[in-house]
């Protein structure tokens, strides 16, 4: 059954590959995982390719041919999962700093409670941050306050990357006008479904830091989220948002 496909965008994530695919193949809900792989030179597609062979009805890779972006992998996977079929597509890290297990609590706030998306937040029941630093907790942290100010969301965590979307929800997005690829695209992402008058819930999580591997993030990031909700915002005075 295609019911649930999550979604994990890898570059060099040899460390925690195979352990985080046998994890989430661990839980009570029968997900499906779809690694969108930009060409690792690790060997993070082939780790992949060898778990295939394990799980081949549940496993599924796709290649791209470099580092293109985050968002762009995304929605990649996005397409993807609405071209095969699936009702609810998750989004998660590979690196275990959003527990796998939070996959089930977010699968029912849309299955069970209704909700369009469903937001695994760091920020909706105060501070549930592990191993960060000070400044980049305050960095996070600021940074949703500052969308939420611009904005306008009723959202704690407006760059929160652990999330579930129904089907829906993706097919009224038009996913080839997202204009952003880093951290501001988990805040379009968001701010459309919000625009589009969806029913949004924050999940609260704690959120680890990675053990494993190398950060991603980058002042080019930070920069084009800071810059981009100015965008955003004034885009859509331009904009008819109509389901």
């Amino acid at each position: 059954m295609k019911e649930s496909v999550v979604v994990i965008p890898t570059y060099n994530e040899i460390e925690n590959i195979q352990a985080i695919i046998r994890k989430v193949f661990s839980l009570p809900h029968p997900f499906h995982i779809l690694i969108v792989d930009d060409n690792s030179p690790d060997g993070t597609a082939q780790a992949v390719q060898h778990l295939q062979q394990e799980f081949p009805d549940q496993l599924f890779l796709e290649q791209r041919k470099g580092k293109l972006g985050l968002g762009t992998a995304y929605i990649h996977g996005f397409k993807y999962a609405l071209n095969n079929g699936y009702s609810y597509i998750f989004e998660m890290d590979a690196d275990f700093s959003h527990n796998p297990e939070d996959l089930v609590h977010l699968y029912q706030t849309c299955a069970l409670e209704g909700y369009d998306m469903a937001v695994g937040s760091r920020y909706s029941n105060g501070v549930n941050v592990v191993n960060w630093p000070m400044s980049r907790v305050l960095l996070s942290y600021f940074a949703s306050k500052y969308v939420r100010i611009i904005t306008g969301m009723p959202i704690h965590d407006a760059t929160a990357g652990f999330k579930c979307y129904t089907r829906r929800v993706l097919e009224t997005i038009n996913l080839n006008k997202i204009r952003f690829i880093g951290y501001a695209f988990q805040i379009e992402m968001k701010f459309l479904t919000y625009k589009f008058g969806f029913k949004i819930k924050e999940v609260p999580i704690i959120f680890t830091d990675r053990a494993k591997g190398q950060s991603k993030m980058s002042k080019g990031i930070i920069r084009e989220a800071f810059l981009g909700v100015i965008q955003m915002k004034v885009s859509s005075y331009f904009r008819q948002f109509k389901r």
